[in-house]
């Protein structure tokens, strides 16, 4: 990349940045929706919510600006089509939950609309390495494990959005890291994609850092969710990068070890799934005595770390790449295992 061109890229995103700055400082004093706390809130006075319009805002600014003023076909027309019908969709659905405060299955019904999208637009993971298998090709399987996929990132994001500034300062840092590495693999469109979702974040983030000032709100964490989920789709099969589809996994582990281990555990414990509740790990760690500040940088290094691992990822080849997940796999489950522990003697969890 050449000095003008990354002048030019870095006034793109200080653009984006503060659009979504400015949306999101708008919001806070004429938002009519606030966020009234309850018993499971971690928050203690009434705080405006949906700020997330501003990241999606500013990614669709950055989208329009890419098409307009690019010289170059960066990804087939109805691949990108799909992209965006599919982003947008989620993100009104999720606006018309956060107005209306749906039941789980409802949401989950409209997560698949916009999945459903993805689909039909031809977007869908048909080939994968498979450890001791090498690169096979999916066939209908590639449909289930998409679905899969975003859904089930959609939905984790989205309950990890539970304190001041986690889910924005993930996004930040995940996103950046997919844009490097995508990048050096030789992608235009992702890495531009993923780094108007760090500008758009970054905007957000300061307003929602600890103490927020305003929340995300649905719209704000499951687009991100599901448009991270996309970009690591189109990423590894539709862009010019082929970058490797568990490099996602891997930037978002935290996240979704999380999400796997709560659900396990209340399944296990015999409380339903659906039902809202307060007991992720980050949420023990702050009913535990922790700040949302100490709580926020605890997930942020984890994420770095694991950006670093999914940056060196790319200097390895074949099987080699699923060890990387071990280590982060092996300190997440001991600390699982410690959290849940003290909560359980705090009288926090059964």
């Amino acid at each position: 990349m050449t000095w003008a061109a990354l002048f030019s890229h870095l006034l793109f995103a200080l653009v984006l940045c503060l659009s979504s700055w400015a949306i999101t400082r708008w919001m806070i004093h004429h938002t009519a929706f606030l966020d009234i706390p309850n018993e499971r809130s971690s928050h203690e006075t009434p705080t405006p919510r949906g700020g997330g319009v501003a990241i999606v805002a500013a990614f669709l600014i950055g989208l329009v600006m890419i098409g307009v003023l690019g010289n170059t076909v960066y990804l087939k027309t109805h691949y990108f089509i799909g992209f965006v019908l599919a982003a947008y969709s989620i993100a009104l659905l999720s606006f018309l939950d956060d107005l209306h405060n749906y039941r789980f299955h409802i949401k989950l019904a409209l997560h698949c609309v916009a999945i459903s999208v993805v689909l039909l637009s031809g977007l869908v993971l048909d080939e994968l390495a498979i450890p001791g298998f090498g690169i096979t090709s999916l066939g209908i399987m590639g449909y289930i494990l998409t679905f899969l996929w975003l859904l089930g990132l959609t939905n984790a994001y989205n309950f990890m959005d539970g304190i001041d500034g986690i889910a924005a300062s993930t996004a930040m840092i995940a996103a950046a890291f997919f844009a490097l590495i995508s990048y050096q693999q030789g992608s235009t469109f992702v890495y531009l994609a993923s780094y108007t979702i760090v500008a758009g974040s970054a905007g957000f983030l300061c307003f929602n850092r600890p103490p927020a000032k305003i929340f995300m709100g649905d719209i704000g964490s499951t687009f991100i969710g599901f448009t991270l989920g996309c970009l690591a789709l189109i990423a590894a099969r539709y862009d010019a990068s082929h970058t490797s589809f568990l490099v996602m996994p891997l930037l978002l582990l935290h996240f979704i070890f999380d999400t796997v281990f709560t659900m396990g555990r209340r399944i296990v414990a015999g409380e339903n799934p659906a039902q809202a509740h307060c007991s992720h790990l980050y949420q023990l760690l702050v009913r535990q005595g922790r700040s949302h500040g100490q709580v926020t940088m605890i997930y942020g290094g984890c994420a770095i770390a694991q950006g670093l691992m999914a940056w060196l990822m790319m200097s390895m080849e074949g099987d080699v790449r699923m060890a990387l997940f071990l280590p982060f796999l092996l300190l997440y489950s001991v600390a699982a295992w410690r959290i849940t522990q003290q909560s359980r003697q705090l009288g926090l969890i059964h």
